[in-house]
């Protein structure tokens, strides 16, 4: 069965590495017996909304950040409708914010977003926040990854998880992230999925979920991504 997997703007978005999370995405999906094909998006006219299994939004710059959103304007509304539908879809960084009602940057600039959710970011220059984070997350457990970042996202939603020894999505708190129905929003950059099984294996549910397919993600063998993972966090509270 073919698993369609749609990655916008590679060219702009991708500015930690974001493509590692579609080629762990790729590896898991034909250890399940799918066939993945890769959708590098540069035009929103490419998208086939009747086979869309999985979307990436990565992270970019200021100024990639705010050719994309222009880009991405003519479908936020059914973007909005397919998340409702329970479309697994992951943004990173700026990809977070775009799905927000706006960020506006440091000099106080508004950049519209996509209001997808109900979130806003807003820029500043007091503290870069910047660092390997560890994310304690009720559903995920631990999840590892780096952040750089000044925008403070802020948002009454439900958090990806709480930040352990760092800041979360703003000054003010240690929430990191918003998980909304099969949406995951994060600053967690490095790609996040190859240290983080328990995400790849939660987008891969959700499409088998949603396609009646039976499935045991416990056959699966993780092992090496949870040593890297566990020896990842033991460096980052090393570090301190």
């Amino acid at each position: 069965m073919d698993y369609h997997i749609y990655h916008l703007f590679p060219k702009f978005l991708n500015l930690y590495g974001d493509r590692g999370n579609i080629l762990t995405l790729s590896f898991f999906a034909r250890k399940l017996g799918l066939n993945p094909i890769v959708h590098e998006v540069e035009d929103v006219n490419q998208i086939d909304w009747d086979h869309v299994d999985f979307m990436l939004l990565g992270g970019g710059s200021d100024r990639e950040q705010l050719l994309v959103t222009k880009y991405l304007q003519p479908i936020k509304d059914k973007l909005l409708e397919e998340i409702e539908k329970g479309l697994p879809l992951l943004a990173v960084c700026g990809g977070y914010q775009f799905i927000g009602k706006f960020y506006q940057d440091a000099d106080g600039h508004m950049m519209d977003g996509l209001s997808i959710l109900d979130m806003e970011t807003i820029g500043q220059r007091k503290e870069r926040m910047v660092g390997n984070l560890i994310v304690e997350s009720s559903r995920f457990g631990k999840i590892v990854g780096f952040v750089n970042h000044a925008g403070e996202t802020f948002h009454k939603l439900t958090p990806l998880g709480k930040a352990l020894n760092g800041k979360g999505n703003n000054l003010s708190t240690n929430e990191e992230g918003v998980i909304y129905k099969n949406l995951i929003g994060t600053y967690l950059h490095g790609p996040i999925l190859p240290k983080n099984p328990a995400l790849t294996l939660f987008f891969l549910e959700k499409f088998c979920e949603r396609n009646n397919i039976k499935y045991d993600m416990d056959e699966f063998d993780i092992s090496l991504e949870e040593e890297a993972r566990e020896n990842i966090m033991k460096k980052i509270l090393k570090e301190g």
